[in-house]
């Protein structure tokens, strides 16, 4: 199906203000850690931002805070209108929220597989359906999906989170091939192991959370963990109106671990 977009809506790269003057985004998840970097570039690059977050009132200063439960339909299409409302459209989504999950094959009954895929890869597909009216009246649509280095290699212990994320990549490559004829680009961002409070609350529960810390940070080439703002740029450049020709892409932010092989 296509679309006309309003002509009034569209938005240069050279427009004053920065490359996102004039544009509204919705950040899934933007109240911390990743979302929070994602939502403060955005809008430090010219950018409207809506963020959406089961705790609102610690969203970044500057971003419309909204409640959401993306696990829930009616809260997500609820927020999302609000969202829209308030920013007079939309042009950019982040999919960002998310939760982790531990453990082998046998680590997770089937409530909490449940409940992880509804948050991390159902949620993708709730935000999207409630987002596209307004993103297919938008010149500089994109959706940005955030996945992980786990949907790319494998990782001990990750067994479900794995799936989600796996997941999430290959929804974003089947949205990208279904929406690019309207315009509306969709890619994914897939961070290697970020320095994010969810990170932060594994350690503390590790018996040698310093000692947990350095094997993190040695999995990756670069010898330590991504922080949030590296991730936020991702997201940034493949939400970018000067990068139209990006399309279907999977980025990844980890410091070499799915492409660079190191020998000490």
């Amino acid at each position: 199906m296509s679309h006309t977009p309003a002509p009034s809506r569209r938005t240069t790269p050279e427009a004053a203000g920065g490359e996102f003057s004039g544009l509204r985004a919705l950040v899934t998840g933007g109240a911390s850690g990743i979302g929070a970097a994602t939502a403060n570039a955005l809008m430090g690059r010219g950018a409207q931002v809506a963020v959406l977050d089961l705790h609102p009132e610690a969203a970044p200063a500057g971003t419309i805070g909204l409640r959401c439960d993306v696990s829930d339909a009616a809260s997500v299409d609820e927020a999302v209108a609000a969202a829209a409302a308030q920013l007079g459209g939309l042009d950019i989504v982040i999919n960002n929220a998310g939760i982790g999950a531990q453990g082998d094959v046998a680590g997770n009954d089937d409530a909490e597989w449940a409940r992880v895929l509804d948050v991390n890869v159902t949620s993708v597909a709730r935000v999207v359906r409630a987002a596209l009216p307004h993103l297919r009246r938008s010149e500089n649509a994109a959706i940005v999906n955030t996945a992980s280095i786990a949907s790319a290699v494998g990782l001990p212990q990750r067994v479900l989170y794995s799936a989600t994320k796996g997941a999430v990549q290959s929804m974003t490559l089947a949205m990208a091939a279904d929406l690019v004829g309207e315009g509306i680009r969709v890619n994914a961002v897939l961070p290697g192991t970020a320095d994010t409070p969810w990170v932060g609350r594994l350690l503390d529960k590790a018996d040698d959370p310093a000692a947990e810390r350095a094997a993190l940070e040695a999995r990756q080439p670069h010898k330590r963990l991504v922080s949030p703002e590296e991730v936020a740029e991702a997201h940034c450049y493949l939400s970018s109106p000067r990068n139209r020709s990006t399309v279907g892409v999977l980025l990844s932010v980890d410091g070499g671990v799915t492409g660079v092989r190191t020998r000490d």
